[in-house]
């Protein structure tokens, strides 16, 4: 999926995750494993559409957590093992 993405939207996937990356990877001095970041990130990142029931957007809501807490954890099998030296 991610090779079908415009080239500015891979770069700025790269950015993020590695920016969440970096945060989990010291998950034991600020507590923010990649569950915590998804729960605190996810929200942000993408929303259901506005006509949505509150049981859609819940359901929702945990599968974008889901989602981003993958990411999260599989950032360098994703993006490259280069992506630890972005920052």
């Amino acid at each position: 999926l991610i090779e079908q993405l415009p080239r500015a939207n891979v770069v700025l996937l790269r950015y993020i995750f590695g920016v969440l990356h970096g945060i989990e990877m010291r998950s034991e001095e600020n507590q923010m494993n990649a569950f915590n970041l998804a729960i605190c990130i996810a929200p942000s990142l993408l929303w259901p559409p506005v006509s949505s029931t509150p049981d859609i957007e819940s359901e929702f809501a945990k599968k974008i957590s889901t989602l981003v807490q993958f990411l999260t954890e599989n950032c360098c099998r994703i993006f490259g093992e280069e992506i630890n030296s972005l920052f």
